[in-house]
């Protein structure tokens, strides 16, 4: 059974057995080692993706007065501005950080700061549910290997190194609460009632862990299902507690006049009723008199089951499709198609094949883990329970990698207790190298960043150097090579009069965070509307490009030659404006601005010309 393996509990455990301390210990050094390796070489505060930058701004903007309830990035896309999907739940502890640091610290300093503790303060909370879990399952050996598997989860995850702020790493921590608590061999109320937390505020951070969430519901109703009234209790509170935190959330951060609309990429009336719907009919069936025998309950759950599926596609039905099944085909081809964390599987094994070990590898060891253990018994509930909320974030990597990240980091849990038994077998036969291989090879084979530097040699051999950023767990957040450098063009451009800035979509969030212009486009799908004509003013004739320069209102082209969407629309339009500017023909209604060593090449557009 679940807490066959678990040792009886002293009345006071030793440090080495004390998860909270030791959770502790193991971020501290886990922190301090990520300040050595990175704040040194370090050239920017803020992280290297495009969802870092953009956080800053949005922040930004909430410190400098725009409502709470206001999520509108104005200076992005046409006129009216562009409606971010982020929550201000990840907005207002940055944002709290960032003002107590500017008591004592100016502006420039205080962001810095804050955007180097942010991610760190997060470590402990990653990895203390990993070992608290282990530590229920299989003793403190398995907890100090899940400790360890989770520092280095930290340490090679882009998502939690100094300067980033995207909402991701608080989506990871919550995942891992989430299973961590489910299995609890003791099936506590608390436990439960903390996984329906995170659940509800996973959903309030970011729409993509609807799946997720959901096969965590599917798990609680299953476990109830099956155990009956041992789990009725447990199940309960893990539904009244979704519903709560899902409905204070839901008020919290959505503005009154929004309570009837539904979008499918952010905390809506959808996600919302269906959610609370969730966990009220939960609790409600884990609490009828009668349940005694389990095909009532199965039979209970399948209704319950329908009932939401209907209520789905009446609230909600275009929720059910993906929240891209709307994007522009120009934008597919010309964008979607070319980010990293958007690709699928198959994607990858055409273009990137040396990183598909380090996307997929782990998390399909503990998929096979899980299944070996379930058919042989061994901790069967826990291992089900893993295998479904690894398995949906693996299936969610084959179509689009960014899944990744959460199958790697719910993978530590299994092969943490595969690792500890399979030590314990090694020193009970010294003298079996088998063993001792089995072991060394496993423990090497649940580190993700080992299958990415074994892909990176094999594609490029021993010859190149091999420096941290090789082992980094990323799915596309470095800046592409060919972006021009923001400390050229951009800073000539926060020195003119505020306008309106046409760019290549990758360097849109930086010249949002660096000056006070408007920019028409950053890669935001809900930012269709800039995206698109950007793209047009790139493939159409100089002569025709100057209509969509006007009714856009642009007063300023940064022309990046070396972007690699630039070069691509240069390619696909040789007689467009892009290529024009890429050969140096400037239309006679722009005035250059200058050149500087970033690459950017300014022009103000001339007005009336």
């Amino acid at each position: 059974m679940a807490g066959s393996r678990q040792e009886n509990r002293p009345s006071r455990l030793p440090i080495s057995s004390r998860p909270l301390l030791l959770a502790g210990l193991y971020a501290l050094v886990t922190i301090l080692a990520l300040l050595a390796f990175f704040i040194p070489s370090a050239t920017d505060y803020v992280g290297r993706d495009n969802d870092d930058v953009m956080r800053l701004v949005q922040v930004r903007d909430l410190l400098g007065g725009q409502g709470w309830f206001d999520l509108t990035q104005y200076r992005l896309g046409l006129e009216d501005g562009t409606p971010m999907h982020w929550s201000r739940l990840v907005d207002l502890p940055i944002g709290l950080l960032i003002g107590l640091g500017s008591l004592f610290l100016s502006q420039v300093q205080a962001e810095a700061v804050a955007l180097v503790i942010w991610p760190l303060l997060l470590i402990p909370l990653l990895i203390y549910p990993i070992g608290l879990a282990a530590r229920w399952l299989a003793g403190p050996v398995a907890m100090h290997v899940g400790l360890g598997l989770g520092c280095l989860f930290a340490f090679t995850c882009i998502r939690f190194h100094p300067g980033s702020i995207d909402h991701h790493n608080v989506q990871l921590v919550l995942a891992i609460w989430v299973a961590a608590m489910l299995v609890d061999p003791e099936r506590r109320q608390s436990a439960y009632a903390v996984a329906g937390a995170a659940c509800a505020l996973a959903i309030a951070i970011g729409a993509e862990t609807v799946p997720f969430v959901a096969a965590a519901c599917l798990c609680v109703s299953l476990q109830w299902i099956w155990h009956g009234a041992p789990m009725a209790a447990a199940a309960r509170a893990f539904g009244v507690a979704l519903t709560l935190t899902i409905s204070l959330v839901f008020f919290l951060t959505v503005p009154p006049q929004a309570y009837g609309v539904v979008t499918c990429d952010s905390l809506s009336l959808g996600f919302y009723a269906l959610s609370a719907m969730g966990g009220l009919l939960l609790t409600v069936a884990s609490s009828l008199p009668r349940t005694d025998i389990r095909a009532v309950r199965l039979g209970i759950g399948a209704g319950v089951g329908a009932v939401l599926l209907a209520s789905a596609v009446v609230i909600a039905p275009q929720c059910l499709a993906s929240p891209l099944a709307g994007l522009d085909p120009m934008l597919v081809e010309l964008w979607l198609s070319a980010v990293t964390e958007a690709q699928s599987f198959r994607d990858l094994v055409q273009g990137q094949p040396q990183g598909v070990g380090g996307f997929y590898a782990v998390g399909l060891l503990a998929i096979a883990v899980c299944l070996f253990r379930a058919i042989q018994g061994d901790d069967r509930e826990p291992h089900l329970v893993l295998l479904v909320l690894i398995g949906v974030n693996w299936a969610i990597a084959l179509v689009q990698v960014r899944g990744f990240f959460f199958a790697n980091l719910l993978a530590i849990l299994p092969l943490s207790l595969l690792i500890s038994d399979l030590r314990r077998g090694s020193q009970a036969e010294p003298e079996n190298a088998n063993a001792a291989f089995a072991y060394v090879v496993t423990v090497l084979a649940a580190v993700p960043a080992v299958w990415a530097l074994a892909g990176v040699l094999v594609a490029k051999g021993l010859e190149e150097p091999i420096g941290i950023e090789t082992i980094t767990q990323d799915s596309g957040a470095r800046p592409e090579r060919g972006e021009c450098a923001t400390d050229g063009g951009i800073v000539q451009l926060a020195g003119q009069s505020s306008g309106v800035v046409v760019a290549p979509s990758n360097s849109g969030a930086e010249i949002l965070r660096f000056t006070n212009h408007r920019v028409l486009t950053a890669p935001y799908h809900r930012n269709q509307a800039g995206m698109l004509t950007e793209l047009h003013i790139g493939l159409a004739p100089p002569d025709e490009a100057r209509a969509f320069l006007d009714g856009a209102g642009v007063t300023y082209v940064a022309f990046c030659a070396s972007d690699p969407q630039t070069r691509s629309l240069v390619g696909m339009k040789p007689d467009g404006f892009y290529a024009a500017l890429s050969r140096g023909e400037v239309p006679a209604y722009l005035q250059p601005l200058g050149e500087t060593d970033g690459g950017f090449r300014i022009y103000r557009v001339i007005a009336g010309s």
